[in-house]
This record gives C-alpha cells, structure tokens and sequence, in this order.
C-alpha cells in the first residue's frame, strides 16, 4: 500500500496526438517514457523519485497494453543490471532510483554497461536529493557520470523541458551507443504544469523478438581483450558522436540580456531559481526574460567546448552557478577557456557557498557579489541595528524601485531543536524503548543502525546507534566487532534493507564467519520509509507480486539456529525478554529477532477510510484512545522520555501546590497502547487509562453508559457527602 496513490491521475497518459497534459513533473516522465517507445522499465523507490514507481505500478494496465515490462526490482544493482537488454537489441530501456546511494548499490552494473555500450537507448533516472532536507550523504551524481563517461542530462524544472529531456536521452544514448543518466531533482518531480502530447508507441522490437532470435556479440562483452578497446571507443567514437548530437539537437539553451559583457551559466536543474533570485535582483521578470545573458546546461556532462567558447568570447566575466564539491563543471570549464585563450574572468565558488544546496537566497549573495565586482549594482550601506542577508539595493541600470530586503530571521537560542522522529503509534517505537530498558539491567551494547525509519533511534529520546554504513549494511557493519568474551553487539536493518541485500551481507555473512552477534529485523511489512511499497515479506495480497514470505524463513535457510519471532512489538515485556535472552544466552553464533508489527501510517490509511465510511453509513463504530490522570500523574516525564510519541506532551498541573507539569495525551493518539505498556514495564505510575469511544452507539450502548453514570454518580455523590461530614 503505496504512500500515494496515482489510479485517477494514470489516466491521463492515454492522451493521444496534440492534447494539453496537466500534471505532475513525475506523471509527465512517465508520459514521455510511453512515446519513447520504451520497451522494458525497472527501478528502485527512494527520494525523490518513489512517486515514479507509484505511478509505473498503478499504470500496470497501459504498460501491458504496450507490451512494456515493468519490474519493481529489489535493489539499484537489479535494476541496473536489466539494461543489459539493450546492449544487443535495439530495445529501450529505462530504470530510476535514487541518487547518490542507488547509484553507489548499482555501481557494478552501471560501470560494465558504460564499458561495453549499448545498441538501443539505455535511460538512467536519477532522484538527485541533495541540500538541506536530504536523508543522504551529501554527494552528487555528476562524479560517477564522469568516471564511467555516461552522459548526464539536467532539464529545466518545466514539464514541456522535462519531457523533452526524456526523449533526448533515448535518442542520445542511441546516437552515441552510450547509457545516459536523466537527474531529476525533487522541484522537477513534483512541479506541476503543461505540455502538449504525442501518441503512445509501442517499441519497434519487442521482447519476444529479441528472445526468439538473441544475438552475442563478444566485443560488447567486458573481458579481454574486449575491455581495453572499449576505452578507446568511448573517447574516439562515442564522445565525439554525443558531442555532435548535443550541438545539433541544441540540447543546451542559451538566452541573451543587454548586459552583454558579463555572463550566467547554471545547469538545468537550477534555473528556476536562478530567474527568481535575478527577479528580487530586478534583472529578470516573471516570465523568465533575464538582462544577463544565461547559458543553460540541460546537458551537466559532458561540457560542449565549442559553447563554451562562444558563451564566453566577448564577455568580461562570466559566474558558474554548481552546487556541491568538487566544482566539477567550473574546473572543466576553467581549462576548456584557458586552452581557447579566453580573456574572460571565470568565477564560481570564490563568491557562491564551497557546499550546498543553491536556494534563492544563496543565490542572492553570489549574484550581488559578482554584479558589485563588475559595477553592475551600487551597495548601500546596512543599517547596523538590522542583520540583512541582502541589503536594500539600487540597481544602478534600472528605472524601477527597488526590490524590499530580504531579512534574515535570527531564532532565539532558546528555541530547542526539534529532532525528526517515528510518527505516532510507530511500532518500530517500542523495540527501541525495550532496548533502553534493557540498557538499563545489563550495560550499554555498541549498536550498528541501518537506513529506514529506524535510524531515527539515532536521536532523542533514544539515542542508540553508533553507525550506519548503508542500507542493508547493519549487520555487516558491526562484522568487524566481535569478541568471543566480550559483549554483543546489537545489529538493526528493516524488512526492506533485508530483502535489498541485508540477508546476504548481513546475515549470511554472520553465518559463515562465526558471527555471535543479534540482529533485529524490523519487519512493519512495507518499505516505510519510502512510502509504503508492497516486499517479499509483505502480508497483504497483491496481484502483481508474490508476497507473504517469512524473514524467519529465509533467515534459517542460511543457516542461523537462533531465530525469535516477535510478532506484536507493542508487547514491551515480551520485546524486552526477548533482548535480554539473545544478549545473555549461552548459544553460539548469530541470532536474529524478527520483530513484527504493521506499520502505523499504512494501517492508518487503510483503517481511517473504513472508520469514516462506516460514520457516513451511520454504524456503530468504537476506537481507542489513552488519555492520563492529572491528579494521579506525578510529573516524572519517563513515559515521554522512554516513548517519545508525538501524542505525548505536557500541561499545567491542576493542583496549585504542584508545580511539575503533568503528562498529557493529544488527540492525534491512535490507540496504539505504547504509552501504557512503558507505564508498567519501567513501574512508572498508574496514571495512564484506555477509553472507548463509541460513535453511532447502538441501544446497548446507550443503557451501558446509563448505567455507568448512575453508579458513578451515585460514588461521587456518596463520597461528597462524606466529605461534608469530615468537614463538620
């Protein structure tokens, strides 16, 4: 159960010849994929392109109809790996993940396609999320478009851009017998515009042609002494055939400006924020029309020296706008103009940020810098009561006012940091409090973390983890730390980072070389944290794939003996035996607990459209919640502390003669029991209690609660009464 679903909007990628398309950056991709002519499509979900499986899988009905195979592949590797179709058959073929950490996991593949090349077109998309809100290394995609030489695409964040981007990468990689890399950053994704459409096309040669007559050509091959050549063909047949294609197709844009002396030059993916950043600047307007000249790369690699030169000849100076490091395109740039003889002064990371993300605002400092050094605005002075990030400006060549500063809100110190967390009612929550409770009887363990929700454990309340070496690495990542006398470590990985390559180089691994180590695989049911897609071990039905097979099951197959199957983590007794068992047992070698439990989010979407269906239709309808007795609660705060749920927070205190803020449950509570279970299993306090509510109650319901109130009233009553008494 995919985080969001695309059935509705799949529809529109049956539009045929010259209709208007509305939508998504991602719908759009898929769009141009179909009039590509597109023959087989595989993939891995991560940020930001997980949408762009949701929608492959929800148009599993138009792929079929177009003889397209799609594959939700259970890793980068495997999806990489299917581009060899297209080395020997003029089959096109498309695969997306994310970047940079899918493109390391397809590394292998990626490298022996560039080398040996490839017959039909080869389309490598890539999620490039980089800055500020990725949950990834800070890297870039354009260091290993180079190192294997495959040719990288970087569109304008428009859709009529971006599909026309898709098309162009097939052609090119055609045209050059070379696989190309389309990034695509999460802007481009998820921007919403127009395009016109083409028909749908089916793929000249289809799968069963080329099983029906397979072809070998050995010198496609990587081995010797077919590999040694390949390198000469990639630099004196395909480099310069992709150079020939991206001059003549015009696949890089340029855009002129009346300050003809100075110059911009960005890739694709930044423009967007390139013109606003010149609009607060008043050098461009609304529709994109810029004063300076822009040459735009919507091809990152590889630089077009001709370009370049003729961009550059007449200008004083020109600033390259590349994030992240190295200054890939700036340094290439800088040695193509120095062997030209180009007077003009190159500029880059000397006035823009070594690293990061370039928002609008970064892009504001630069842009000033640069047009202050070349005499194109007049600073004005910044009053020194007020922290400005761009001072109020005049543009010198302009007859229009000028734009209001851009001030920089200055956050108090004692706002506290707000640590990204598990959604509430996340089952993954309890593992983690057993695992501190457990902490608590027998010491600290070296914990090895892993990507997923789980890692969130990392920060408060929890603060476990030590590492995480990549997705499915847990466990091989606490390899090293084992000791027959000393303690064991503790190893995490979810469902999705055991099927992605966690059984082979984690357990496995932990099997033949002796490992006595724990292993806890967290097993919600779903890869969580990339919106809910469906895995091997996913318990719902799903008529595209097998699912329904046990982790257990497969963790024996390997070969470990001591395997413990949790399947309610909201059990925190049962969670913490279990700990404690695998970290003080006798037994030898590697042990797993499997821990189970729904992920919330998905069980929330599934069971909030049953609730609300069943409210419209008028039945009966219970739903639990806990809540808390301020006059019992002593204001500890464990449970907060120890759970660290959402829902949990803190009041006044109703007794004037307290002054801890007591614990209190918000209404986003989903009933899960955590809080509960922590009150009991840390012997806290007896302030917690569960409430039913009831909506459409029916007739027994209704003399229930009479009944309750009469007996509760007459309690109360009776205890006021006696009170009275005491009082006299």
């Amino acid at each position: 159960m995919a985080e969001r679903s695309f059935v509705e909007e799949v529809e529109k990628l049956r539009l045929g010849e010259g209709k208007v398309f509305s939508g998504e950056g991602i719908l759009a991709v898929t769009k141009a994929l179909l009039e590509s002519g597109v023959a087989y499509i595989a993939g891995y979900q991560g940020a930001p392109i997980s949408h762009l499986m949701d929608v492959l899988a929800d148009a599993k009905d138009i792929l079929t109809d177009h003889g397209i195979r799609f594959e939700n592949s259970a890793s980068e590797a495997t999806a990489a790996a299917s581009l060899a179709a297209s080395v020997n058959y003029p089959l096109r073929g498309a695969v997306t993940f994310k970047a940079t950490v899918g493109t390391n996991v397809a590394s292998d593949a990626l490298a022996n396609l560039a080398s040996g090349g490839v017959t039909g077109g080869a389309l490598i998309i890539v999620g490039e999320d980089y800055g500020e809100g990725s949950s990834i290394m800070q890297e870039r995609s354009h260091a290993f478009a180079m190192k294997s030489q495959m040719w990288m695409l970087d569109p304008r964040p428009n859709l009529p851009c971006i599909v026309q981007a898709v098309k162009d990468g097939f052609d090119l990689s055609e045209a050059s017998n070379t696989p190309v890399m389309l990034q695509l950053r999460i802007r481009s994704c998820h921007v919403h515009g127009q395009f016109v459409t083409s028909r749908n096309r089916r793929s000249a040669m289809s799968i069963e042609d080329a099983l029906n007559k397979p072809v070998r050509d050995v010198e496609r091959i990587v081995l010797p002494p077919a590999n040694f050549l390949h390198e000469h063909e990639k630099i004196a047949r395909r480099w310069p055939a992709a150079v020939e294609f991206i001059e003549k197709r015009e696949l890089n844009e340029f855009f002129d400006g009346d300050m003809q002396d100075i110059g911009l030059v960005v890739q694709g993916g930044g423009y967007n924020t390139l013109i606003r950043a010149l609009e607060l600047l008043g050098l461009a307007d609304v529709f994109g029309e810029s004063r300076i000249p822009l040459y735009v790369m919507n091809v990152a690699y590889p630089l077009i020296d001709s370009e370049w030169k003729r961009f550059c000849s007449d200008k004083r100076a020109v600033l390259i706008l590349e994030e992240g490091q190295p200054n890939f395109v700036e340094q290439n740039a800088a040695n193509i103009l120095r062997q030209a003889g180009t007077s003009a002064s190159l500029h880059g990371k000397d006035m823009l940020p070594l690293a990061g993300e370039y928002n609008t605002v970064t892009l504001l400092k630069g842009l000033r810098s640069f047009l202050e050094r070349y005499d194109k605005i007049a600073a004005e002075p910044v009053a020194p009561a007020v922290r400005k990030v761009i001072p109020l400006m005049q543009v010198n060549e302009l007859q229009r006012p000028a734009p209001s500063a851009v001030v920089e809100t200055v956050i108090d110190d004692s706002v506290h940091a707000r640590p990204p967390g598990f959604c509430t009612g996340c089952p993954e929550r309890p593992i983690f409090t057993a695992m501190k409770l457990v902490e608590r009887e027998i010491g600290e363990h070296h914990v090895s973390a892993d990507i997923g929700c789980h890692l969130f454990s990392i920060l408060p309340p929890f603060n476990l983890g030590n590492t995480t070496m990549g997705y499915g690495l847990g466990g091989a990542s606490a390899s090293a730390l084992n000791s027959p006398t000393g303690k064991r470590a503790i190893s995490v990985m979810g469902d999705g980072g055991f099927w992605h390559n966690g059984l082979t180089s984690g357990i496995a691994n932990g099997v033949f070389n002796k490992s006595d180590n724990l292993t806890i695989v967290v097993d919600n049911s779903y890869t969580s944290a990339t919106g809910g897609q469906d895995i091997l071990s996913s318990t719902a039905l799903n008529d595209m794939r097998s699912t329904g097979h046990a982790i257990e099951d497969a963790v024996r197959g390997v070969g470990v003996k001591w395997v413990r199957t949790i399947k309610h983590t909201y059990d925190l007794k049962a969670m913490k035996n279990a700990l404690k068992e695998a970290l003080t047992t006798g037994t030898k070698g590697p042990k797993v607990l499997i821990a189970q439990s729904e992920c919330m989010l998905n069980k929330q979407r599934r069971e909030k459209q049953k609730v609300r269906k069943a409210l419209s239709d008028g039945k009966r309808v219970v739903r639990e919640r806990f809540g808390i007795d301020s006059d019992t609660c002593t204001g500890d705060h464990s449970c907060i502390r120890l759970s660290g749920c959402p829902s949990l927070t803190i009041k006044p205190n109703p007794d004037p003669l307290r002054l801890d803020p007591v614990a209190a449950v918000l209404d986003s509570c989903v009933g899960c029991g955590l809080c509960g279970e922590v009150s009991h299993a840390a012997v806290l306090c007896p302030s917690f209690y569960r409430a039913d509510i009831t909506s459409n109650p029916n007739r027994l319901d209704r003399i229930r609660q009479e009944l309750r109130r009469s007996v509760i009233g007459f309690l109360q009553r009776r205890d006021a009464a006696r009170r009275d008494r005491l009082a006299f």
